[in-house]
């Protein structure tokens, strides 16, 4: 019996991992947090090569293996340059916009381990001095990082050890309601590697093994395009990313629900296992929706770009304003274990 101490597993286990910052490149405490959960649990887990974590969650058949892919590098910033008057301007990682990032307050890591807060800041940002405030376009050359520093001078920055290639990690603001929505930046895909530990604990506890061999990946550079295109075990022939679930105008998904995608902007995923995902959600009386993505691509996509010979679906609790402040709730990290739990037949 599924229990929602799992759900609540996956939603705690989020929450730690959100207080981790990992924008693209700068992953490496994430993943050993990553590892050395699933260790915990009892699962084989390493480091792969490119960052990234690999467990193996066992099974009966290695001949057809099924590899599950959830994400745990985020947005984020890099120094750009140093200013001759002590502000810094960044250029983004991934899809980080700058509309819904001014006025959130940052970290920045440099190369000698120090961490500086600041904040993102319209290039002169006071209302009652600019009065072009409102019509200002918001991109990355028209804000700066404001640094919570006595610094006038590129070079009172430069003494503070800040050089151009630094990581700018945006604070995340993370939280659960008492009505069960959590709330964060991140959640994309912060809380899709949640989900997995919750159904990784509930194979623990139950100690079910699948008739498949099943994997976990969990991939550091998925928002800049190559996350999933390397570490596929031997006999793995299918894949599912777990990814946030797309929530807007034109779609059927709510915070509440899993999604189930059956196309996105590179193009359909697989009709067989789209319809064995819709299956298992049935079967485990999951509240789930099927929705096309206009806007999206997935790490299992990078995984087929790759050469991958495999079959290919996409679920994900669903998330409003994605690549924001975002918003799901523990009923769809739950429908989301669910539908995973019903796919691996466990």
């Amino acid at each position: 019996m599924l229990d929602t101490k799992y759900r609540d597993h996956a939603m705690e286990k989020t929450m730690e991992l959100l207080a981790i910052d990992s924008p693209s490149g700068y992953t490496e405490k994430a993943a050993r947090w990553v590892r050395d959960e699933f260790i915990t649990l009892g699962f084989d887990a390493v480091i792969t090569t490119k960052g990234g974590v690999l467990a193996d969650l066992g099974g009966r058949n290695d001949d057809d293996g099924l590899l599950l892919q959830a994400h745990t590098d985020t947005l984020g910033g890099m120094v750009a340059q140093i200013k001759s008057n002590g502000r810094i301007r960044i250029t983004p990682l991934g899809g980080m916009n700058a509309n819904n990032g001014e006025a959130e307050n940052v970290r920045i890591y440099t190369r000698d381990s120090r961490v500086y807060e600041g904040t993102l800041q319209l290039i002169d940002a006071s209302v009652h001095v600019n009065g072009d405030y409102s019509d200002k376009k918001r991109d990355f050359d028209s804000t700066e990082v404001v640094l919570d520093e006595d610094v006038r001078s590129a070079e009172d920055v430069r003494k503070l050890g800040i050089e151009n290639g630094d990581i700018v990690a945006f604070d995340p603001r993370s939280r659960i309601t008492s009505s069960g929505y959590i709330k964060s930046r991140f959640l994309d895909d912060k809380l899709s590697v949640g989900i997995i530990l919750g159904l990784a604990r509930y194979m623990k506890d139950s100690g079910a093994v699948p008739e498949r061999h099943v994997y976990a990946h969990i991939t550091v550079y998925e928002e800049v395009g190559h996350g999933g295109s390397a570490s596929v075990p031997p006999g793995v022939t299918e894949s599912i990313s777990v990814d946030m679930g797309c929530v807007g105008e034109g779609l059927e998904c709510t915070e509440r629900q899993v999604s189930i995608c059956a196309k996105d902007s590179r193009g359909p995923y697989s009709y067989e296992v789209v319809g064995k995902l819709i299956d298992a959600a049935k079967r485990e009386g999951a509240d789930y929706a099927v929705d096309i993505y206009p806007h999206y691509g997935s790490d299992v996509e990078a995984t087929l770009s790759a050469g991958s010979d495999i079959r290919h679906g996409l679920i994900g609790a669903g998330v409003y304003a994605s690549h924001g402040y975002e918003r799901s709730h523990a009923d769809g990290v739950f429908n989301s274990i669910k539908v995973l739990k019903g796919y691996l037949g466990i």
